[in-house]
């Protein structure tokens, strides 16, 4: 699966409607509850869309191997958003798309972050917050594994300056950007 372009995250059921009715492929379920996810999914499915699930945001979700077994074969999801190596390794095995979450909070935070990702290598590196160009420049050069944008992105502009800087997509929760 090739992300690019706006990816709308998801917060609330209200977000979840419209995103169902909209011309978007795909969405990033951020918060939610275990037992909300088989039917979030049964929906999605019925209107073609695919599904990525922010793996540690999922209340009453333990990811381990049985966590990973359920949200694979039972709510079939497309893909898993993690800060966690086991989390990123179990679904490569899987045969979904992996997506590292890394937050670049300070240098140290990223030298870190890149060591773990060579030894994962995720399908995707999220970068939080995805309004630093520079930082976005960097985790792309240095890791050759496609960028996405996320955090703090709440302005057009924002997204132009992330994809300027080698963002492949932007994860945003704000409606509004949805469509751009």
């Amino acid at each position: 699966m090739r992300l690019e372009g706006v990816l709308p995250a998801i917060r609330n059921m209200k977000d979840f409607e419209f995103i169902l009715e909209s011309n978007h492929p795909l969405f990033i379920i951020l918060e939610s509850r275990i037992a909300q996810l088989p039917q979030i999914a049964q929906y999605a499915r019925k209107s073609n869309k695919k599904i990525l699930v922010h793996a540690d945001l999922i209340n009453g979700l333990k990811v381990d191997q049985y966590g990973m077994e359920f949200l694979v074969r039972h709510v079939r999801v497309d893909g898993i958003i993690s800060t966690r190596a086991n989390v990123i390794s179990m679904a490569k095995k899987s045969n979904i798309v992996a997506i590292q979450r890394l937050f670049a909070i300070d240098s140290s935070a990223i030298e870190k972050n890149i060591e773990l990702i060579k030894k994962t290598k995720p399908d995707y590196i999220e970068v939080l917050p995805g309004i630093i160009p520079s930082v976005i420049s960097e985790i792309t050069e240095r890791t050759g594994i496609p960028v996405i944008a996320g955090g703090l992105i709440k302005k057009e502009e924002h997204i132009r300056n992330a994809l300027s800087s080698g963002a492949v997509a932007i994860t945003t929760s704000n409606k509004e950007l949805f469509d751009l």
